[in-house]
């Protein structure tokens, strides 16, 4: 059983590793690098982690984790459209503030990892199932209010929007520039508006 300053240290390494990873990607970040952000060992690390791609791994769970953990709360209190334009524009705000610089961390070891990892790609599809489920959950909970026509496809419209957020912030990031990101957000918020009932509107 790993003691609570084991967990410390595993923790800090995981978080080094996702910043560093994040910035550089996954094969421009070494297990030095990783030593030197995070003040451990290389033994240490190993003893954590038996090789780079199980950090990677606990890296797309830590991405995941933060991710789901920042959106769900804003999605839990959606009562209305309003509401959720108020949460796209606080995506749109959080990539502004970062001058549109890196993107989304899942996404950026999606493109990375997809096509050569699959086990790492795995984890991705876990981590954007987690984000998927979060969205349909405002969305069915926006529905349970009225807000939404009994009709509403919520897991294809959670589906589009995540799509659109993800599209949204690659395009933002090399233009950097909102209207991407803002565009493709409120045109599928634009959609999900089509659902809204008379009670909600």
């Amino acid at each position: 059983m790993i003691t609570r300053k084991g967990q410390a240290t595993r923790d800090r390494i995981v978080v080094a590793a996702a910043g560093l990873m994040y910035q550089r990607g996954v094969a421009g970040t070494s297990a030095e690098d990783i030593q030197a952000a995070a003040g451990v060992s290389a033994s240490q690390i190993y003893h954590y982690f038996k090789d780079k791609h199980s950090l990677t791994c606990a890296v797309i769970k830590h991405w995941s984790d933060t991710l789901v953990g920042f959106h769900e709360p804003l999605l839990a209190r959606l009562d209305d459209i309003d509401a959720l334009r108020s949460w796209a524009e606080v995506i749109v705000e959080t990539a502004r503030a970062n001058d549109f610089r890196g993107g989304c961390p899942l996404g950026s070891l999606a493109s990375e990892l997809s096509d050569r990892d699959e086990a790492a790609r795995d984890d991705v599809v876990v981590g954007y199932r987690r984000w998927r489920g979060a969205i349909r959950d405002g969305l069915f909970a926006m529905r349970a209010r009225g807000a939404l026509d009994d009709g509403a496809d919520v897991d294809r419209l959670a589906l589009a929007l995540l799509t659109a957020l993800q599209g949204g912030l690659l395009v933002s990031k090399a233009l950097r520039d909102a209207e991407p990101l803002w565009t493709a957000l409120n045109t599928t918020i634009d959609h999900i508006a089509s659902f809204a009932t008379a009670q909600a509107a």
